[in-house]
């Protein structure tokens, strides 16, 4: 697009810039373009996605994630084809940022494409957008042969929140040979019901190999206070992994099982602060005076945040007194 085309007269200087013989000056006008106000520069933003060189190609994709249309998300969606890795990541960040339902249809048609990388991109871009039409494709997509496609798969599932992809999502969550995959599915059951199902597929990830899928278990039990996983939290306090013991500390205090006083007063002399500031509010939440001397001796705690979390529960207990 020349630059006689624009009556502003910065806006026909970036044009200008835009035809420069440089990638570098072609570069450095599109950062400059992406500070202007308004949308009169998005047709030049548009065109410098199908520049020569790479490094523009690439500054043009990080700047249209401002600026979402059905245009704007063609173009980009294109570009996750890219021979250049730069350019397809920038392309992938910039469809993440998509705000607008309508923006999906353009997207959504990527989903059955053959490569994955583009496959994974277009079901991050619609995860958040959240459209009906998207829940057939993930749910699809669960048995796709790549662990970062089935990922984003469920990960479309757990924002739609539809009952009818838990079996599937309590399948992946056990099932699945990738850790990351198991832990996503785990994650992604925060929106589910209470059944059987959703139990025995939450503490069988409680006991997964991988301490990742092990923490995000614990913190969807948590989250969905499943009362009849206290006994399995309350072991997982002595997880070898303090992550664990943190978010199944959290969660016993959402489920302010008394059971629990024993191993969360233990938490308490933890060598990891974010784990004693854990159990303090637990105990707290919980709210049973037989964790008050436990919570008195942790007063004087090193860490500022596990003392203001003790001090927290004392009144919380002492409110519930």
């Amino acid at each position: 697009m020349t630059s006689d085309f624009y009556d502003d007269p910065e806006l026909a200087e970036l044009a200008e810039r835009l035809q420069d013989d440089d990638a570098t000056v072609r570069r450095i006008a599109l950062m400059d373009l992406a500070d202007l106000d308004g949308d009169a520069h998005v047709p030049l933003l548009l065109a410098a996605l199908g520049d020569d060189a790479a490094v523009v190609r690439t500054e043009a994709a990080r700047a249209l994630e401002a600026f979402e249309s059905p245009a704007t998300v063609r173009g980009l969606a294109r570009l996750l084809s890219d021979e250049d890795a730069d350019v397809r990541a920038a392309a992938a960040q910039s469809l993440s940022e998509l705000k607008l339902p309508e923006s999906a249809q353009e997207l959504l048609p990527f989903i059955a494409t053959d490569d994955p990388f583009v496959r994974a991109a277009a079901l991050r871009g619609v995860r958040e957008l959240r459209v009906p039409d998207s829940f057939a494709p993930a749910l699809a997509a669960l048995g796709d042969a790549d662990p970062l496609v089935r990922r984003e798969a469920v990960t479309v599932l757990g924002y739609l929140k539809r009952l009818d992809g838990v079996d599937a999502l309590t399948r992946l969550a056990i099932q699945d040979p990738v850790p990351e995959v198991r832990r996503a599915a785990a994650g992604a059951l925060g929106f589910a019901e209470e059944t059987p199902a959703v139990l025995v597929a939450l503490l069988a990830a409680l006991s997964d190999q991988a301490w990742q899928v092990r923490e995000e278990a614990a913190t969807t039990l948590g989250k969905l206070r499943l009362r009849d996983a206290a006994p399995a939290l309350i072991a997982a306090l002595d997880d070898a992994y303090w992550q664990v013991r943190l978010r199944a500390a959290r969660s016993l205090g959402r489920l302010r099982n008394i059971d629990a006083l024993p191993g969360l007063t233990a938490a308490l002399t933890h060598t990891i602060s974010n784990l004693r500031k854990e159990a303090a509010l637990a105990l707290g939440e919980i709210g049973s005076p037989a964790a008050l001397p436990a919570l008195r001796a942790a007063e004087s705690d090193p860490d500022p945040e596990v003392r203001k979390s003790v001090r927290l529960a004392l009144q919380q207990i002492g409110a519930q007194a």
